[in-house]
């Protein structure tokens, strides 16, 4: 593997970094346009979408250039390109691939343009790892589709315009993943009831959605009926592609070394204790380990070879990592570790003790660790189920 990057891909690089000098102030600088300012910039540079077809308002970017440009927005801690992760990540290359002429016209732009903020509704109170047991069911009556059940642990449910549903539609089939059909549906449609679910932090980043009667337009299914999880599994595909979570671990390990330099332990500078300068090293040897195994992923792109399970070992091992940077952090610096935003003595702003209560955000979003586990036990290393 050559990891040194051409003329052109350096360019970018640049390029990426002259654009955030030019248009990032400081957070304390950043007034209440100043997101809206920013996304129309990211937008006007093509940057939004950037890896997407030019006919469908992307900029065709390389994978390679793609990975630059995330490296640099999640070092700089900029703002995401778009408001609408899900919407960038799922919805929209689904959309490219499955969806209708008339779909790709009417929400293709809107997700572009930040218009709409999209979450996904696969999770269920009894099936929540299990994806291809949902329950949620719709019936076709005429030109709609009524549907009814719940689903949970919704990311971004509250502020969302559209959510993009996983339902089944027959329920007698010889598989599981089959008789599941995916469905693009308005969050203000009548009979859809968004419950937030607040979690230690305080935060309601989660809901609980229940549909009740809801009527969804068949031109509001995405891809054939009984083919919902060929879409879905094509649309994760695209999201366990991209190693930009490997920079926000690093911006994340920036962080933490600022927080060493500026604590004592033992009436001592942090830093200088062995005990500490070794745990940061193992937390940088485990970041390095999960861009390594990102570059693996991203060869394979590149060669044109599909992904398949082996990315679950980046996920997993971020679950632990995240899990064993926020305790350290919080063990670090003692009970005012333990503070939340507004405490007096709260640490960079009880953004840690916060942190550390969120694990759930990135241990479980995604797939749990042991789902985890048993994908790499029987997909990747071959063995047994039994």
């Amino acid at each position: 593997m050559d990891f040194d990057y051409t003329a052109e891909e350096n360019a970018f690089r640049e390029e990426v970094r002259r654009f955030i000098d030019d248009n990032l102030p400081p957070k304390k600088e950043r007034d209440k346009n100043f997101l809206a300012t920013w996304l129309e910039k990211v937008r006007a540079k093509g940057w939004v979408g950037f890896s997407w077809p030019k006919e469908f308002g992307g900029s065709a970017g390389g994978l390679i250039e793609q990975t630059i440009l995330r490296e640099e927005m999640a070092l700089a801690k900029a703002p995401p390109l778009g408001t609408s992760m899900m919407g960038l990540a799922w919805v929209g290359p689904g959309i490219m691939e499955y969806g209708t002429e008339e779909q790709k016209r009417k929400f293709i732009p809107d997700i572009l343009d930040s218009k709409v903020t999209w979450c996904t509704g696969y999770s269920e109170p009894n099936h929540g790892s299990d994806l291809a047991a949902i329950q949620c069911k719709a019936e076709l009556h005429g030109d709609n589709y009524i549907v009814n059940g719940q689903k949970i642990w919704t990311t971004g449910a509250p502020w969302s315009q559209w959510i993009i549903l996983l339902t089944r539609t027959q329920f007698d089939v010889a598989s599981k993943h089959d008789g599941i059909t995916c469905l693009l549906v308005p969050m203000d449609a009548p009979g859809v009831e968004v419950r937030p679910i607040e979690n230690m932090a305080g935060d309601k980043h989660f809901a609980e959605i229940f549909f009740t009667d809801v009527e969804v337009p068949v031109e509001h299914r995405l891809g054939a009926e009984g083919d919902g999880w060929k879409v879905t599994v094509s649309a994760l595909a695209n999201e366990r592609s991209s190693i930009g979570e490997v920079t926000q671990m690093f911006a994340k390990l920036e962080n933490l070394k600022e927080l060493v330099k500026s604590t004592k332990k033992q009436g001592k500078p942090a830093h200088e204790d062995p005990g500490v300068r070794r745990k940061v090293a193992q937390f940088e040897m485990k970041i390095a380990a999960m861009k390594y195994n990102g570059l693996r992923y991203l060869t394979k792109q590149i060669k044109g070879e599909p992904l398949s399970s082996e990315t679950s070992v980046n996920k997993l091992h971020r679950a632990s990592l995240e899990i064993e940077m926020d305790d350290f952090a919080v063990e670090l610096t003692g009970q005012a570790g333990l503070q939340l935003r507004g405490g007096e003595d709260a640490v960079d702003g009880g953004t840690w003790s916060k942190s550390a209560l969120n694990w759930p955000n990135v241990v479980i979003g995604g797939g749990t660790p042991n789902i985890q586990r048993n994908i790499i036990a029987e997909r990747l290393l071959g063995m047994p189920k039994d």
